[in-house]
Protein backbone atom coordinates (compact mmCIF):
# COMPACT_ATOMS: atom_id res chain seq x y z
CA UNK A 1 0.00 0.00 0.00
CA UNK A 2 1.28 3.32 -0.71
CA UNK A 3 1.14 5.89 1.61
CA UNK A 4 0.96 9.71 1.46
CA UNK A 5 1.50 11.54 4.76
CA UNK A 6 2.78 14.81 5.72
CA UNK A 7 2.41 16.74 2.80
CA UNK A 8 -0.18 18.50 0.52
CA UNK A 9 1.80 18.26 -2.96
CA UNK A 10 1.30 15.11 -4.71
CA UNK A 11 -0.25 14.10 -7.94
CA UNK A 12 -1.59 10.15 -8.51
CA UNK A 13 -0.40 9.13 -11.66
CA UNK A 14 -3.67 6.54 -12.00
CA UNK A 15 -7.49 7.31 -11.69
CA UNK A 16 -8.91 6.01 -8.42
CA UNK A 17 -12.08 5.24 -6.76
CA UNK A 18 -11.72 6.69 -3.54
CA UNK A 19 -13.24 6.98 0.02
CA UNK A 20 -13.67 10.24 2.11
CA UNK A 21 -14.03 10.29 5.85
CA UNK A 22 -12.00 10.39 9.56
CA UNK A 23 -12.19 6.70 9.97
CA UNK A 24 -12.36 6.89 13.51
CA UNK A 25 -12.34 2.87 14.42
CA UNK A 26 -12.86 2.12 11.03
CA UNK A 27 -16.02 0.24 11.88
CA UNK A 28 -18.46 -1.62 10.37
CA UNK A 29 -20.29 1.67 8.47
CA UNK A 30 -16.58 2.43 7.34
CA UNK A 31 -16.23 -1.30 6.00
CA UNK A 32 -19.22 -0.53 3.60
CA UNK A 33 -17.23 2.56 1.90
CA UNK A 34 -14.39 0.33 1.47
CA UNK A 35 -16.04 -2.48 0.14
CA UNK A 36 -17.28 -0.10 -2.92
CA UNK A 37 -13.94 1.52 -3.47
CA UNK A 38 -12.01 -1.89 -3.40
CA UNK A 39 -15.36 -3.05 -5.63
CA UNK A 40 -13.94 -0.34 -8.69
CA UNK A 41 -10.71 -1.89 -8.59
CA UNK A 42 -12.49 -4.81 -11.48
CA UNK A 43 -12.92 -1.32 -13.43
CA UNK A 44 -9.39 -0.25 -13.37
CA UNK A 45 -9.78 1.90 -10.65
CA UNK A 46 -7.21 2.11 -7.67
CA UNK A 47 -8.51 1.98 -4.10
CA UNK A 48 -7.27 5.04 -2.41
CA UNK A 49 -8.45 6.42 1.28
CA UNK A 50 -8.63 10.03 1.92
CA UNK A 51 -8.44 10.58 5.65
CA UNK A 52 -7.16 13.37 7.65
CA UNK A 53 -4.42 14.03 9.69
CA UNK A 54 -5.44 14.78 12.38
CA UNK A 55 -9.02 14.10 12.58
CA UNK A 56 -10.98 16.76 12.45
CA UNK A 57 -12.54 16.04 15.91
CA UNK A 58 -9.34 15.93 17.36
CA UNK A 59 -8.33 19.27 15.16
CA UNK A 60 -10.95 21.60 16.35
CA UNK A 61 -11.28 20.01 19.89
CA UNK A 62 -14.45 18.13 19.80
CA UNK A 63 -13.10 15.42 22.33
CA UNK A 64 -10.11 14.76 24.54
CA UNK A 65 -7.66 13.80 21.65
CA UNK A 66 -7.83 9.76 22.42
CA UNK A 67 -8.46 7.75 19.38
CA UNK A 68 -10.06 4.52 18.60
CA UNK A 69 -7.42 3.94 16.01
CA UNK A 70 -4.21 5.08 16.00
CA UNK A 71 -2.48 6.44 12.55
CA UNK A 72 -0.38 2.96 12.68
CA UNK A 73 -3.38 0.44 13.61
CA UNK A 74 -5.34 2.61 10.57
CA UNK A 75 -2.44 1.79 8.11
CA UNK A 76 -2.43 -2.08 9.35
CA UNK A 77 -6.32 -2.53 8.59
CA UNK A 78 -6.48 -0.81 5.74
CA UNK A 79 -3.76 -2.58 3.65
CA UNK A 80 -4.96 -5.87 5.32
CA UNK A 81 -8.23 -4.35 3.64
CA UNK A 82 -6.32 -4.33 0.25
CA UNK A 83 -6.22 -0.42 -0.02
CA UNK A 84 -4.16 0.08 -2.52
CA UNK A 85 -3.24 4.04 -1.77
CA UNK A 86 -3.73 5.98 1.70
CA UNK A 87 -3.85 9.83 1.71
CA UNK A 88 -3.36 11.23 5.31
CA UNK A 89 -3.79 14.86 4.38
CA UNK A 90 -2.45 17.40 6.62
CA UNK A 91 -5.17 19.28 8.51
CA UNK A 92 -3.92 22.66 9.47
CA UNK A 93 -5.38 26.47 9.43
CA UNK A 94 -4.34 26.53 6.31
CA UNK A 95 -5.71 23.76 4.70
CA UNK A 96 -9.22 23.43 6.77
CA UNK A 97 -9.68 26.88 5.08
CA UNK A 98 -9.91 26.04 2.00
CA UNK A 99 -12.91 26.68 -0.38
CA UNK A 100 -14.95 22.87 -0.14
CA UNK A 101 -15.09 23.92 -4.12
CA UNK A 102 -11.35 24.37 -4.33
CA UNK A 103 -10.63 20.88 -2.24
CA UNK A 104 -13.49 19.27 -4.28
CA UNK A 105 -11.51 20.80 -7.90
CA UNK A 106 -8.19 20.80 -7.05
CA UNK A 107 -7.19 18.03 -4.83
CA UNK A 108 -10.15 15.26 -5.69
CA UNK A 109 -10.12 15.89 -9.53
CA UNK A 110 -6.95 17.19 -10.05
CA UNK A 111 -4.19 15.66 -7.61
CA UNK A 112 -6.00 12.63 -6.91
CA UNK A 113 -7.59 11.70 -10.27
CA UNK A 114 -11.14 10.51 -8.50
CA UNK A 115 -13.36 9.09 -10.90
CA UNK A 116 -15.42 7.44 -8.05
CA UNK A 117 -15.94 8.66 -4.44
CA UNK A 118 -17.89 7.16 -1.78
CA UNK A 119 -18.56 8.79 1.49
CA UNK A 120 -21.18 9.09 4.58
CA UNK A 121 -24.37 11.42 3.97
CA UNK A 122 -22.58 12.96 7.00
CA UNK A 123 -19.78 14.41 5.24
CA UNK A 124 -18.22 17.62 5.94
CA UNK A 125 -15.34 19.43 4.17
CA UNK A 126 -13.93 22.51 3.82
CA UNK A 127 -13.67 26.37 5.34
CA UNK A 128 -16.30 25.93 7.72
CA UNK A 129 -17.22 22.43 7.23
CA UNK A 130 -19.48 23.97 4.49
CA UNK A 131 -19.00 20.86 1.73
CA UNK A 132 -20.99 18.11 1.89
CA UNK A 133 -22.36 14.75 -0.22
CA UNK A 134 -24.29 16.78 -1.53
CA UNK A 135 -22.47 19.55 -2.69
CA UNK A 136 -19.68 16.61 -3.88
CA UNK A 137 -22.76 15.34 -6.09
CA UNK A 138 -23.40 18.97 -7.35
CA UNK A 139 -19.66 19.25 -8.48
CA UNK A 140 -19.19 16.05 -9.64
CA UNK A 141 -20.20 15.65 -13.29
CA UNK A 142 -18.50 18.55 -13.89
CA UNK A 143 -14.95 17.64 -12.21
CA UNK A 144 -15.28 14.11 -13.77
CA UNK A 145 -16.16 11.58 -10.72
CA UNK A 146 -19.09 9.96 -9.55
CA UNK A 147 -20.53 10.16 -6.21
CA UNK A 148 -22.13 7.51 -4.13
CA UNK A 149 -23.49 8.35 -0.09
CA UNK A 150 -23.53 5.65 1.83
CA UNK A 151 -26.78 5.75 4.46
CA UNK A 152 -25.79 5.55 8.33
CA UNK A 153 -25.63 1.31 9.08
CA UNK A 154 -27.94 0.41 12.02
CA UNK A 155 -27.01 -3.01 14.47
CA UNK A 156 -29.38 -3.95 16.63
CA UNK A 157 -31.46 -0.59 16.01
CA UNK A 158 -28.63 1.79 16.68
CA UNK A 159 -27.30 4.16 13.87
CA UNK A 160 -23.26 2.83 14.09
CA UNK A 161 -20.90 5.73 14.70
CA UNK A 162 -17.59 6.15 16.12
CA UNK A 163 -19.35 8.09 19.28
CA UNK A 164 -20.91 5.25 19.97
CA UNK A 165 -18.11 2.68 19.67
CA UNK A 166 -16.16 5.16 21.73
CA UNK A 167 -18.88 4.94 24.46
CA UNK A 168 -18.58 0.88 24.10
CA UNK A 169 -14.77 1.00 24.68
CA UNK A 170 -14.86 3.17 27.33
CA UNK A 171 -17.38 1.80 29.65
CA UNK A 172 -15.28 -1.82 28.92
CA UNK A 173 -18.41 -3.21 26.87
CA UNK A 174 -15.98 -4.84 24.36
CA UNK A 175 -18.33 -7.73 23.17
CA UNK A 176 -20.45 -4.51 21.81
CA UNK A 177 -17.90 -2.86 20.35
CA UNK A 178 -16.30 -5.50 18.79
CA UNK A 179 -19.52 -6.21 16.45
CA UNK A 180 -19.90 -2.08 15.75
CA UNK A 181 -16.19 -2.76 14.15
CA UNK A 182 -16.64 -5.87 12.98
CA UNK A 183 -13.51 -7.32 14.95
CA UNK A 184 -12.30 -7.14 18.80
CA UNK A 185 -10.92 -3.45 19.57
CA UNK A 186 -7.35 -3.81 18.45
CA UNK A 187 -4.06 -2.28 20.78
CA UNK A 188 -1.37 -2.49 18.05
CA UNK A 189 2.60 -1.85 19.20
CA UNK A 190 5.68 -2.99 19.68
CA UNK A 191 6.53 -5.69 22.79
CA UNK A 192 8.82 -3.94 25.23
CA UNK A 193 10.58 -5.36 28.15
CA UNK A 194 8.54 -5.28 31.03
CA UNK A 195 9.84 -5.52 35.08
CA UNK A 196 9.70 -9.27 33.90
CA UNK A 197 7.27 -9.75 37.37
CA UNK A 198 5.09 -11.95 35.51
CA UNK A 199 7.95 -14.24 34.46
CA UNK A 200 8.93 -14.97 38.28
CA UNK A 201 5.59 -15.66 39.02
CA UNK A 202 5.31 -18.41 37.07
CA UNK A 203 3.48 -16.79 34.06
CA UNK A 204 5.58 -14.68 31.82
CA UNK A 205 3.84 -12.39 29.93
CA UNK A 206 4.62 -9.55 26.56
CA UNK A 207 4.11 -5.86 27.08
CA UNK A 208 3.35 -2.90 25.13
CA UNK A 209 2.88 0.17 26.20
CA UNK A 210 0.16 2.22 23.93
CA UNK A 211 0.74 5.37 22.63
CA UNK A 212 -0.56 8.71 24.74
CA UNK A 213 -3.55 8.94 22.38
CA UNK A 214 -4.64 5.41 22.08
CA UNK A 215 -8.15 4.96 24.14
CA UNK A 216 -8.38 1.84 26.44
CA UNK A 217 -11.10 0.27 27.90
CA UNK A 218 -11.34 1.02 31.72
CA UNK A 219 -8.36 -0.74 33.67
CA UNK A 220 -8.42 -4.41 34.62
CA UNK A 221 -8.21 -7.99 33.63
CA UNK A 222 -9.71 -8.98 29.65
CA UNK A 223 -10.04 -12.07 27.90
CA UNK A 224 -8.22 -11.14 24.98
CA UNK A 225 -6.38 -12.98 21.61
CA UNK A 226 -2.77 -11.76 20.29
CA UNK A 227 -1.15 -12.02 17.03
CA UNK A 228 2.84 -11.81 17.25
CA UNK A 229 5.11 -13.35 14.65
CA UNK A 230 2.21 -14.14 12.52
CA UNK A 231 -0.13 -16.24 14.55
CA UNK A 232 -2.87 -16.28 16.90
CA UNK A 233 -3.01 -16.63 20.75
CA UNK A 234 -5.10 -17.34 22.79
CA UNK A 235 -4.44 -14.86 25.97
CA UNK A 236 -5.95 -13.05 29.19
CA UNK A 237 -5.12 -9.17 29.27
CA UNK A 238 -4.03 -6.63 31.93
CA UNK A 239 -5.25 -2.92 31.26
CA UNK A 240 -3.85 -0.82 33.48
CA UNK A 241 -0.77 0.28 36.22
CA UNK A 242 0.06 -3.20 38.09
CA UNK A 243 -1.28 -1.63 41.27
CA UNK A 244 0.83 -4.77 42.85
CA UNK A 245 4.24 -4.46 41.84
CA UNK A 246 4.80 -1.51 39.45
CA UNK A 247 6.71 1.10 41.40
CA UNK A 248 6.28 3.56 38.00
CA UNK A 249 2.81 4.55 36.79
CA UNK A 250 3.21 3.76 33.12
CA UNK A 251 0.00 2.67 31.18
CA UNK A 252 0.66 -0.84 29.67
CA UNK A 253 -1.05 -3.85 28.17
CA UNK A 254 0.42 -6.72 29.29
CA UNK A 255 -0.75 -10.34 28.11
CA UNK A 256 -0.05 -13.54 29.59
CA UNK A 257 0.10 -15.78 26.13
CA UNK A 258 -1.10 -19.70 26.68
CA UNK A 259 1.22 -22.27 25.05
CA UNK A 260 3.60 -19.65 24.17
CA UNK A 261 7.36 -19.57 25.08
CA UNK A 262 8.96 -17.83 22.23
CA UNK A 263 11.06 -14.06 22.87
CA UNK A 264 9.39 -11.65 21.18
CA UNK A 265 10.91 -8.25 22.60
CA UNK A 266 11.08 -5.63 19.27
CA UNK A 267 8.74 -7.15 17.41
CA UNK A 268 5.27 -6.05 16.45
CA UNK A 269 1.74 -7.81 18.51
CA UNK A 270 -1.52 -6.84 17.86
CA UNK A 271 -3.60 -6.85 21.23
CA UNK A 272 -7.86 -8.08 20.87
CA UNK A 273 -9.45 -7.86 23.71
CA UNK A 274 -12.60 -9.75 23.45
CA UNK A 275 -14.53 -9.33 27.14
CA UNK A 276 -14.41 -7.80 30.39
CA UNK A 277 -12.88 -10.24 33.40
CA UNK A 278 -12.25 -8.49 36.50
CA UNK A 279 -11.44 -4.43 37.38
CA UNK A 280 -7.57 -4.24 38.01
CA UNK A 281 -6.88 -3.93 41.85
CA UNK A 282 -4.54 -3.95 44.11
CA UNK A 283 -3.55 -7.62 46.44
CA UNK A 284 -1.77 -7.47 49.77
CA UNK A 285 0.83 -10.25 48.73
CA UNK A 286 2.84 -11.15 45.58
CA UNK A 287 1.31 -14.57 46.25
CA UNK A 288 -2.13 -13.21 46.36
CA UNK A 289 -1.31 -11.72 43.28
CA UNK A 290 -0.01 -15.11 42.00
CA UNK A 291 -3.32 -16.78 43.03
CA UNK A 292 -5.49 -14.31 41.53
CA UNK A 293 -3.36 -15.12 38.13
CA UNK A 294 -3.96 -18.86 38.47
CA UNK A 295 -7.53 -17.91 38.58
CA UNK A 296 -7.69 -15.77 35.76
CA UNK A 297 -5.70 -17.76 33.11
CA UNK A 298 -7.73 -20.97 34.05
CA UNK A 299 -11.21 -18.99 33.62
CA UNK A 300 -9.75 -17.87 29.95
CA UNK A 301 -9.43 -21.50 29.52
CA UNK A 302 -12.96 -22.55 30.06
CA UNK A 303 -14.04 -20.37 27.96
Amino acid sequence: MEIIADTIQFNLKKDTAAAIGKFDGIHIGHRRLLEEIISRREKGLAACVFTFDPSPTVFFGGNDGKELTTREEKRLLFERMGVDILIEFPLNRETAAMPPEAFAGDILAGQMNACFLAAGKDLSFGAGGAGNAALLQKLGPGLGFEVMTIDKVCLEGREISSTLVRSEVETGRMESAGRLLGMPYMVAGEVVRGNRVGRRLGFPTINIIPPAQKLLPPNGVYFSRVCVGGRMYRAITNVGYKPTVAQERILGVESYLYDFQQDVYGKSAEVFLLSFHRPERHFGSVEALREQLRKDIAAGLAR
